[in-house]
């Protein structure tokens, strides 16, 4: 599979670019306890889709990169433990199971986190609280413990002296949805035809 970075560049030019907000200005999404904790997809917000609960936007997210006709795949990764673990989980199924997996996930992985924030922002009152409350300020995702100075990958940014520099997809959607309301995004018409309530 492409790496991120190939995937917006190739697929989202408008969002293939290296940001910089000054740290004084900036709130930080970091580990899901901490004060900003429930604007990162670990946090425990539950969100429903076709009458099943995820219990995160993290667990969609990754769903959304099966294929239409794969139940199986499809209860595997629901019956997985959540936060980081199935973040690593999805990595060691796609060498295990690669035709589980969208063909044209890189043409539609920013749309499938604009739908996720966008379900959670509908469903979840303490979100579109926590949101409201960063408004004036920037928002990124900071990798800068995880990183250990290295470069920010494509959803996040580091910290540089006295700003946050990297690509921060997700703070700048995040920022976007907090300053309009909402996300404009399309999906495959089948993107989840798959997601019905395990029996």
């Amino acid at each position: 599979m492409m790496r991120l970075h190939e995937m917006i560049r190739d697929n989202y030019p408008e969002y293939y670019s290296i940001e910089s907000y000054p740290a004084a200005k900036t709130i930080c999404i970091r580990k899901t306890e901490d004060e900003w904790g429930i604007l990162g997809n670990f946090a425990q917000t539950p969100v429903v889709v076709n009458g099943v609960t995820f219990d995160c936007t993290e667990r969609l997210f990754h769903i959304l990169k099966l294929r239409s006709d794969n139940p199986e795949g499809f209860r595997d990764m629901m019956a997985q433990p959540g936060g980081m673990r199935i973040k690593m989980h999805v990595k060691k199924l796609y060498k295990g199971h690669p035709d589980w997996f969208h063909d044209h996930w890189p043409s539609m992985v920013v749309d499938a986190m604009k739908f996720c924030l966008t379900l959670k922002y509908e469903q979840s009152e303490t979100f579109r609280q926590e949101l409201e409350r960063s408004r004036g300020k920037f928002m990124v995702e900071d990798e800068t413990a995880r990183k250990k100075g290295r470069d920010a990958d494509s959803w996040g940014a580091v910290l540089r002296g006295d700003e946050y520099v990297g690509p921060n997809l997700l703070g700048r959607l995040l920022m976007k949805l907090r300053d309009n309301g909402k996300l404009e995004y399309t999906l495959p018409d089948d993107a989840l035809t798959f997601i019905k309530p395990l029996s």
